[in-house]
């Protein structure tokens, strides 16, 4: 364990910020799991609404540096293939 006093507020401030940065990554994914149950339902109209709200929190994510910025460009475009998919099936 840290003995310094620095040493022992950089480990409370690292326990906050892992959980704020676990708490973003799990709405993230949530509204992920949304987007992809409206889309497979064939629900085009409530999937846009998703997509746009997935896109905004995986912006606001990769701006915090929760992630890289190129991981949520790359997850931004799967997932806007897969609802361009999932119409084209329809």
């Amino acid at each position: 364990m840290p003995t310094r006093k620095s040493a022992k507020k950089t480990i409370r401030q690292d326990s906050v910020r892992r959980m704020r940065n676990r708490s973003d990554k799990s709405a993230l994914r949530t509204q992920i799991k949304k987007f992809v149950v409206a889309a497979k339902s064939h629900d085009f109209d409530e999937a846009g609404k998703h997509l746009s709200l997935v896109t905004k929190k995986l912006d606001k994510i990769a701006a915090k540096n929760i992630i890289h910025k190129k991981t949520a460009s790359r997850k931004k475009s799967r997932l806007a293939n897969f609802l361009n998919k999932q119409k084209a099936a329809a």
